[in-house]
């Protein structure tokens, strides 16, 4: 069995790598190539492009960028016309993946899309091309499944994949050791994203927040995991600017969060990512005004934040927009930390969301479904 990826930014590697893992448990002699990261190649994936070379977000920017956008798609037709894979599987990256799954609808190669485009929360007309052009979607909320059902789309509730990677690797004790800190030491989690443009815009905001922290909470430690994909100068040449206690950590992202008090955390899959590990979580979200302005026209749905979207209210704050600000990031921050009661009822919200996005197996289905669609292809 020969199967094609096509992941464009780090969340997506992390799932693609994921499941990459489980199509050679059941399936060892699976040849694997496409467009992904570090971690997909880790697990046996020729990729033949590297996402460190996209990172584009907000209309305005993908617009700006849309003659390199052409240019990889003619690349990853030629290479399906070449390997002929027996599947194309699209992760996320729905801007990109719906024109590539067209591309592999014309070749008549079969089309698997993981982590769908969110046709319930914007952009429904999707839904009519997807089923077109996609041979099942292996759907990761169940909302998101009747929605596609309402469009004849071939859907499968897999669940949620963050629930089977999302998993600590050390003790408490380990990890505080691990990452030189203490259990009485008030530690944040500092996520700024995982496209240069996103940290561009928001590391400073978080890091001049956290000062006004620091200045009444000294027993503070923050804490900035580097994202594969952003240059790790980049976040020195920023930290660099304000006086505080951080530490650029590498790996073991899961057994941090679960060490750490509160987290400020950009937009997309990192709030799930702290909901897993029940960390209290300031959400930040910002584009630019154009960008922001078509979206609000476009968005049906009252919240951003994943989390908050599961459990159907607001579980964790959304800073959107113009609320991105430091003082209110040392305001949010100081209201979930100093506040024994709205701590708590955070935490336990979060449980919440956990229940909600299903049991265990996510990533195995979701190979399970590849090997089947690729088997009917052939």
């Amino acid at each position: 069995m020969k199967v094609m990826f096509s992941a464009g930014e780090a969340s997506g590697d992390t799932h693609a790598a994921s499941v990459a893992k489980a199509l050679r448990q059941i399936c060892p002699d699976v040849t694997m190539f496409g467009m992904g990261g570090d971690l997909m190649a880790a697990q046996g994936v020729d990729i033949i492009y590297d996402i460190k070379n996209l990172g584009y977000i907000g209309i305005v920017e993908i617009v700006k960028a849309l003659p390199e956008f052409f240019k990889l798609r003619r690349f990853l037709k030629e290479a399906m016309m070449r390997e002929k894979p027996d599947v194309v599987v699209c992760v996320d990256y729905p801007g990109f993946n719906m024109k590539l799954a067209k591309v592999a609808h014309e070749l008549g190669i079969p089309v698997v899309y993981y982590i769908a485009p969110t046709i319930w929360a914007w952009h429904k007309s999707r839904g009519k091309d997807i089923a077109k052009y996609v041979s099942k979607v292996a759907s990761i909320f169940p909302f998101e499944a009747k929605a596609y059902e309402e469009f004849h789309v071939p859907v499968e509730f897999v669940g949620h994949p963050l629930v089977d990677i999302v998993q600590p690797s050390m003790s408490e004790a380990e990890a505080y050791q691990y990452f030189g800190t203490a259990e009485d030491a008030c530690n944040v989690l500092l996520m700024p994203g995982s496209r240069k443009q996103e940290v561009i815009g928001l590391l400073d905001i978080m890091l001049d927040g956290a000062s006004r922290f620091y200045a009444t909470h000294k027993n503070a430690r923050f804490f900035v995991p580097r994202a594969h994909t952003i240059d790790r100068e980049l976040l020195e040449e920023r930290i660099r600017r304000f006086d505080l206690p951080v530490t650029i950590t590498e790996g073991h992202t899961y057994d941090l969060m679960g060490i750490c008090d509160v987290c400020l955390a950009a937009s997309g899959t990192a709030t799930l990512e702290t909901a897993l590990m029940n960390v209290p979580t300031v959400l930040l979200y910002r584009l630019s005004a154009v960008t922001y302005a078509l979206a609000k026209l476009l968005v049906s749905i009252p919240d951003v934040g994943l989390p908050n979207i599961v459990a159907g209210h607001r579980v964790i704050p959304e800073l959107i927009q113009g609320d991105v600000t430091a003082a209110n990031v040392h305001t949010e921050l100081c209201r979930i930390v100093d506040n024994p009661e709205v701590y708590s009822t955070m935490k336990e919200e979060l449980r919440q969301v956990k229940e909600a996005l299903g049991a265990p197996g996510a990533v195995l289905r979701v190979a399970q479904v590849i090997t089947e669609v690729a088997g009917g292809g052939r």
